[in-house]
Protein backbone atom coordinates (compact mmCIF):
# COMPACT_ATOMS: atom_id res chain seq x y z
CA UNK A 1 0.00 0.00 0.00
CA UNK A 2 1.14 3.50 -1.01
CA UNK A 3 1.85 5.88 2.00
CA UNK A 4 -1.41 8.37 0.84
CA UNK A 5 -3.57 4.99 0.64
CA UNK A 6 -2.38 3.33 3.86
CA UNK A 7 -3.30 7.06 5.54
CA UNK A 8 -6.67 7.18 4.18
CA UNK A 9 -7.40 3.81 5.03
CA UNK A 10 -6.07 4.47 8.83
CA UNK A 11 -8.31 7.70 9.10
CA UNK A 12 -11.31 5.71 7.72
CA UNK A 13 -10.82 3.05 10.13
CA UNK A 14 -10.46 5.50 13.08
CA UNK A 15 -13.61 6.86 11.90
CA UNK A 16 -15.14 4.17 11.58
CA UNK A 17 -14.29 3.03 15.34
CA UNK A 18 -15.60 6.72 16.28
CA UNK A 19 -18.54 6.60 14.73
CA UNK A 20 -19.26 3.51 16.16
CA UNK A 21 -18.54 4.22 20.23
CA UNK A 22 -20.47 7.48 19.60
CA UNK A 23 -23.52 5.38 18.49
CA UNK A 24 -23.38 3.42 21.10
CA UNK A 25 -23.72 6.56 23.66
CA UNK A 26 -26.51 7.39 21.50
CA UNK A 27 -28.07 4.24 22.24
CA UNK A 28 -27.66 4.23 25.74
CA UNK A 29 -28.32 8.22 26.37
CA UNK A 30 -31.44 8.63 24.08
CA UNK A 31 -34.66 7.20 24.53
CA UNK A 32 -35.38 7.23 20.77
CA UNK A 33 -32.33 7.31 19.01
CA UNK A 34 -33.78 6.22 15.80
CA UNK A 35 -33.46 9.94 13.76
CA UNK A 36 -29.86 10.45 15.23
CA UNK A 37 -28.22 6.88 14.55
CA UNK A 38 -29.59 7.57 10.69
CA UNK A 39 -28.27 11.55 11.28
CA UNK A 40 -24.48 10.30 12.33
CA UNK A 41 -24.37 7.35 10.06
CA UNK A 42 -26.04 9.81 6.58
CA UNK A 43 -23.19 12.06 8.09
CA UNK A 44 -20.34 10.09 8.54
CA UNK A 45 -21.19 8.05 5.14
CA UNK A 46 -20.99 11.61 3.20
CA UNK A 47 -18.07 12.55 4.98
CA UNK A 48 -16.13 9.68 3.93
CA UNK A 49 -17.47 9.60 0.56
CA UNK A 50 -16.08 13.03 0.23
CA UNK A 51 -12.79 12.39 2.20
CA UNK A 52 -12.38 9.62 -0.88
CA UNK A 53 -13.17 12.27 -3.80
CA UNK A 54 -10.76 14.84 -2.43
CA UNK A 55 -8.08 12.26 -2.37
CA UNK A 56 -8.92 11.12 -5.81
CA UNK A 57 -8.98 14.55 -7.20
CA UNK A 58 -5.88 15.31 -5.40
CA UNK A 59 -4.63 12.32 -7.30
CA UNK A 60 -6.15 13.30 -10.70
CA UNK A 61 -4.53 16.95 -10.17
CA UNK A 62 -0.95 15.83 -9.52
CA UNK A 63 -0.96 14.41 -12.75
CA UNK A 64 -2.13 17.09 -14.80
CA UNK A 65 -0.49 19.49 -16.78
CA UNK A 66 -0.44 22.99 -14.55
CA UNK A 67 -2.75 24.98 -16.43
CA UNK A 68 -5.28 22.49 -15.83
CA UNK A 69 -4.87 21.98 -12.21
CA UNK A 70 -6.86 25.20 -11.05
CA UNK A 71 -9.75 24.92 -12.58
CA UNK A 72 -9.95 21.06 -11.64
CA UNK A 73 -9.53 21.63 -8.08
CA UNK A 74 -11.80 24.33 -7.64
CA UNK A 75 -14.37 22.41 -9.68
CA UNK A 76 -14.23 19.69 -7.63
CA UNK A 77 -14.04 22.00 -4.55
CA UNK A 78 -17.23 23.34 -5.36
CA UNK A 79 -18.56 20.03 -6.46
CA UNK A 80 -18.25 18.98 -2.78
CA UNK A 81 -19.53 21.75 -1.11
CA UNK A 82 -22.73 21.18 -3.74
CA UNK A 83 -22.93 17.59 -2.10
CA UNK A 84 -22.63 19.05 1.71
CA UNK A 85 -25.54 21.26 0.72
CA UNK A 86 -27.40 19.14 -0.74
CA UNK A 87 -27.12 16.52 2.25
CA UNK A 88 -27.63 19.28 4.87
CA UNK A 89 -30.76 20.43 2.98
CA UNK A 90 -32.19 16.89 3.37
CA UNK A 91 -31.51 16.61 6.83
CA UNK A 92 -32.98 20.00 7.41
CA UNK A 93 -36.00 18.86 5.98
CA UNK A 94 -36.42 15.10 6.65
CA UNK A 95 -38.16 13.83 9.80
CA UNK A 96 -36.12 10.78 9.91
CA UNK A 97 -32.57 12.62 10.36
CA UNK A 98 -31.41 14.79 13.43
CA UNK A 99 -29.75 17.73 11.67
CA UNK A 100 -27.32 18.26 14.57
CA UNK A 101 -26.05 14.33 13.91
CA UNK A 102 -25.79 14.82 10.48
CA UNK A 103 -23.16 17.59 11.24
CA UNK A 104 -21.37 15.77 13.75
CA UNK A 105 -20.97 13.45 11.00
CA UNK A 106 -19.59 15.96 8.77
CA UNK A 107 -16.71 16.71 11.16
CA UNK A 108 -15.78 12.95 11.75
CA UNK A 109 -12.54 13.05 9.83
CA UNK A 110 -11.34 16.29 10.48
CA UNK A 111 -11.89 15.44 14.61
CA UNK A 112 -9.82 11.76 13.52
CA UNK A 113 -7.22 13.83 12.11
CA UNK A 114 -7.02 16.76 14.30
CA UNK A 115 -6.85 14.00 17.16
CA UNK A 116 -3.96 12.31 15.86
CA UNK A 117 -2.23 15.36 15.39
CA UNK A 118 -3.00 16.17 18.99
CA UNK A 119 -1.84 12.73 20.16
CA UNK A 120 1.41 12.62 17.89
CA UNK A 121 2.32 16.24 19.27
CA UNK A 122 1.77 15.32 23.16
CA UNK A 123 3.40 11.84 22.54
CA UNK A 124 6.28 13.65 20.59
CA UNK A 125 7.07 15.79 23.61
CA UNK A 126 6.90 13.21 26.46
CA UNK A 127 9.03 11.07 24.91
CA UNK A 128 11.94 13.82 24.27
Amino acid sequence: MSLTKDTEYKIVKRVIILTLMILGVILLAFPNPKDKLLGLVFGVIINLLNFRLMGLSLAKAMKMPQAQIMPYVVGSYMARYIIYGVVLTIAALADYLNFYTVVLGFFMVKIVILSDTFYDTIKRKTSK
